[in-house]
């Protein structure tokens, strides 16, 4: 995956990437429009589907909304890299199928930089500075989340298979 960089700083909580407003809704298009309006109002006109956003400290913290890793993978963020995570958003961000990537060296990726990353090396790749990081590892549960798009179509695509494989005895 590759994409222009947006950044934030630390401490970005759920209310930021999607505020509490937005919240008599929980489909996905909607809550899309609104995606980190408190933080840049201007936020949804400017980014593109594909884009990706590097934060600093405990991104995702505040309250345990899953509206916020919906928000942002319906808006189209292809991925999100901080140092830390808020325990709770992090396990949200894979329950919904939204690959976050912990890295402690995210403050010298800069807004406008265009970053690749490599799931399968783990590396991240700043194209613009023509910089690489190691990232730590996704565990591969948290992998074949992110592959079948999240948890609920993870747990479908293990009932097909079971269903599959039990009528084919």
């Amino acid at each position: 995956m590759q994409g222009k960089v947006w950044t934030f700083g630390d401490n970005i909580d759920t209310d930021l990437i999607i505020a509490a407003r937005y919240l008599n809704t929980s489909e996905p298009s909607e809550l899309a429009k609104y995606v980190m309006e408190d933080a840049d109002p201007e936020f949804v006109s400017k980014m593109s589907v594909g884009d990706i956003i590097v934060a600093g400290e405990n991104f995702g913290c505040g309250s345990s909304r899953e509206h916020a890793p919906i928000a942002l993978k319906a808006a189209g963020i292809a991925a999100i890299i901080a140092p830390t995570f808020a325990r709770i958003f992090y396990r949200n961000a894979f329950n919904m199928g939204l690959p976050i990537f912990e890295l402690k060296e995210a403050n010298e990726i800069a807004q406008g930089d265009e970053v690749r990353i490599d799931m399968e090396s783990g590396a991240i790749i700043n194209v613009t500075q023509n910089k690489s990081y190691e990232f730590a590892p996704i565990p591969e549960f948290m992998q074949e989340l992110v592959d079948a798009g999240g948890l609920i179509a993870f747990a479908k695509k293990e009932i097909m298979e079971k269903e599959t494989g039990e009528s084919n005895e």
